[in-house]
């Protein structure tokens, strides 16, 4: 049997799976390589729509040519964007959203998302999530700007009204150098 408690992606990609369905809309609000876009778009189903953000032209391109090959195109909206202007292109309610903050992989280190830009973005993201909806932010403290996101995130997230949003953290105690972080957001009012 394989383990449950693998690493902050696996866990939020198991949330993923229990929470969206066909005809669902999500959000991949650093689409990276393509990997969470594509994953999010196997799991909406041809009725579905996933709006996918990211800043490098390169990042756009790996994931367009990923997407066409496994058939989900048609079901995305690549954006060269910010996600903190997430509000300018999804203009309806939002069942899943996700962050997997840091820098692209094997791209360039020195470009990565920052507090400031996150911390809109979530507020942003805040506002179309459906109720019941769910914000997932993969959080990587291994690098000076992560650290930094991280604790700006955890004093956002920790100062959410509790009658209105749900705010879970997951950290790995006993594993080394640093690993990845989920917190996860459930919108419940």
């Amino acid at each position: 049997m394989k383990a449950f408690f693998i690493n902050s992606v696996d866990i939020s990609k198991k949330i993923c799976e229990s929470i969206l369905e066909d005809g669902d809309i999500a959000v991949d609000c650093t689409m990276g390589n393509g990997n969470d876009t594509a994953f999010l778009c196997s799991l909406i189903g041809n009725s579905g729509k996933v709006y996918a953000f990211d800043v490098q032209q390169n990042a756009v391109l790996n994931t367009r040519d990923k997407l066409l090959k496994l058939g989900f195109l048609e079901r995305t909206y690549l954006i060269l964007d910010g996600h903190e202007n997430i509000d300018k292109y999804v203009k309806e309610k939002v069942k899943l959203i996700i962050f997997n903050l840091g820098y692209l992989p094997k791209g360039n280190h020195n470009i990565t998302t920052k507090k400031e830009t996150t911390i809109e973005s979530v507020k942003k993201c805040l506002n179309i999530l459906k109720r019941n909806g769910i914000i997932l932010l993969v959080v990587y403290p291994g690098h000076n700007n992560g650290k930094e996101e991280k604790e700006s995130l955890e004093i956002f997230t920790s100062q959410l009204d509790q009658k209105e949003y749900t705010v879970v953290k997951f950290r790995f105690l006993n594993q080394i150098n640093n690993p990845p972080e989920l917190i996860c957001i459930e919108k419940i009012f």
